[in-house]
């Protein structure tokens, strides 16, 4: 059932449900009058998050994922334009990170994971200390034949980073379409809203997600904007998840010098993407990428609690 999160003098309320989907929790809210109205378009967004979860899922024998991995050095496997869409911007964002973002990873049988994440927000393959992935520019793309082929054979792709962004962008499309001109959709704590408030004042990230009150950015206007975060573990790297970490290669242990990293852009589906690479790549050059960018923005906090914004962005003090 619908809970109202909050009621003004006008008379319109925002409606939420909190659901468990794609392994995290999602909050849909949305504004308007009637309960009815709102429950049923939440109902909606429900329903395509599942579909992306499906679409993009490589546990189903017959799903299009598990056939891209199947096929890995034999042959291209024929998609639909939404995956071949989503594939391609996953790969032009592996080359804006210079690889520090990389949908692909060898299979369990060439390289001895540890197979429980370290983070609660992801099911995927995780390593001590070191990331190992296929690279990015051994998938080929046939835009004409709208075909996918990995040219090693045990390379394989995953969405894990950039999935549920994917689902939240998705979503808001879903609602949007369904009259709803005004929301906020919560993915585990990443945050996508559209319009304003009931009060017609903008959303904050206090206002879209109470639970952040207490950052030093809770105040940032988000209005038709979406924030990931990615926060720095102590032990563990991960593959295709938005938990990362600074390792020194040479001597083998972990540089703590990033402890949070905040993305903001217009799409959840890049937000999400962009903050583990972002934390991976360093302080000064995640700032410089960042300020490179256009309708992008970033927060990122050190070790000692220092807070870093990039060119756009003024944080209340």
């Amino acid at each position: 059932m619908l809970a109202v999160k909050k009621s003004l003098t006008s008379n319109l309320t925002v409606f939420s449900r909190t659901v468990k989907l794609m392994g995290d929790r999602f909050e849909i809210s949305v504004v308007g009058t009637d309960p009815i109205w709102a429950d049923e378009r939440i109902d909606n967004a429900i329903t395509e998050i599942n579909r992306v979860e499906k679409l993009l899922s490589a546990f189903s024998d017959d799903s299009i994922i598990n056939q891209i991995n199947r096929n890995a050095g034999i042959q291209p496997v024929k998609v639909s334009r939404e995956i071949f869409n989503l594939i391609d911007r996953s790969l032009q964002i592996s080359e804006l990170t210079y690889g520090a973002f990389d949908i692909t990873y060898y299979s369990p049988d060439k390289n001895s994971y540890n197979t429980t994440s370290t983070s609660n927000k992801h099911n995927t393959l995780t390593a001590p200390y070191t990331i190992s992935c296929a690279g990015y520019k051994s998938v080929v793309l046939d835009a004409k034949a709208t075909t996918v082929f990995l040219k090693e054979k045990d390379m394989r792709i995953g969405f894990g980073a950039n999935s549920k962004g994917y689902a939240a962008d998705r979503a808001k499309y879903i609602l949007q379409m369904d009259g709803v001109s005004n929301g906020v959709i919560n993915a585990g704590g990443d945050l996508l809203t559209w319009g304003l408030q009931p009060n017609f004042e903008p959303w904050t990230i206090a206002t879209a997600d109470p639970t952040q009150t207490m950052q030093p950015y809770a105040n940032a206007n988000i209005s038709n904007m979406a924030i990931a975060t990615s926060v720095n573990t102590d032990k563990y790297a991960t593959i295709n998840s938005k938990t990362a970490n600074k390792v020194n290669t040479k001597n083998g242990f972990i540089i703590s010098e990033i402890k949070s990293v905040s993305i903001l852009s217009p799409s959840a589906e890049f937000a999400d993407a962009m903050a583990s690479p972002i934390m991976s790549i360093g302080l000064n050059n995640g700032l410089y990428l960042i300020n490179q960018l256009n309708q992008m923005g970033c927060v990122i906090i050190d070790d000692g609690g220092r807070v870093y914004t990039s060119k756009d962005i003024q944080l209340a003090d």
